[in-house]
């Protein structure tokens, strides 16, 4: 679970420090405090992350996903998103963010089993031992494939309908959560760490959630913020065919020609 919510996390540290340097964005003390909240979440959950049971084949993977506990999740996943796709989106998907989000969220959590059990398949073969041999390698493949294309699908949507700014937070949010509960569920990790551990990572998360809304609520707080305002609403204004005083554009044309 460590690596899995660090490397999600360093994309919005990245991201706003890459804006603050090449894009000349002003990073608010806010934004430097959440930066520092992912920093410390993170490094929690690394430190107490369970170590990676050995897996020796794919096959073995394989038998952890065909246990019941994961069939029943896999199968509400599937049948939450089918939902969500042929019964929601086309009432409330303009409207309501969280249906593309939950789609995109759902099948992600499926998606990143599958990429961990095909990055072991692949490490095997790598070490010398074949994994390609085997179906169950080509059937991950496949559940990557197809939830990988189904994600993408509809986070392009969501983020062509909605505020970036709106839909990365939430999305964080549900995608982690989600794939943490999977995560549990298939390969046990918290069998094999105390309760300290076990609260002590749940503090990290929650650490990190902090530090990426606090990110994305002040991301967009300047010392300029008035001027910035005074100029969208000269904008607009403009716009509706209005001048700086109120006096509509084209009377003042008229008002200057002889």
């Amino acid at each position: 679970m460590g690596p899995l919510v660090s490397s999600a996390d360093n994309h919005f540290i990245c991201s706003a420090v890459l804006a603050h340097i090449i894009l000349r964005e002003k990073l608010h003390i806010f934004g430097i405090l959440g930066c520092a909240l992912c920093v410390v979440g993170s490094t929690t959950i690394v430190l107490h992350a369970p170590q990676e049971r050995g897996i020796e084949s794919v096959t073995e993977v394989w038998d952890l996903a065909m246990e019941p506990a994961f069939l029943f999740y896999a199968a509400l996943v599937i049948t939450a998103a089918f939902i969500l796709i042929f019964h929601f989106i086309p009432l409330y998907g303009q409207t309501h963010i969280m249906v593309y989000i939950g789609v995109c969220s759902l099948v992600g959590s499926l998606s990143v089993m599958s990429v961990k059990a095909l990055g072991i398949a692949l490490k095997l073969t790598l070490s010398g031992t074949n994994q390609l041999i085997y179906p169950q390698t080509w059937a991950f493949t496949v559940v990557v494939i197809t939830c990988v294309l189904t994600q993408m699908n509809y986070l392009n949507k969501a983020l062509d309908t909605f505020n970036t700014a709106v839909v990365s937070p939430i999305y964080y949010v549900m995608f982690t959560s989600l794939t943490i509960l999977a995560s549990v569920i298939m390969f046990k990790d918290w069998d094999r760490q105390s309760p300290t551990q076990v609260v002590t990572e749940m503090c990290g998360f929650v650490t990190i959630l902090s530090g990426t809304f606090l990110l994305h609520k002040t991301k967009d707080m300047a010392d300029g913020s008035t001027t910035s305002m005074s100029t969208r609403l000269h904008k607009y204004s403009e716009e509706d065919g209005f001048g700086a005083e109120g006096i509509p554009l084209r009377r003042q044309e008229s008002m200057r020609s002889p």
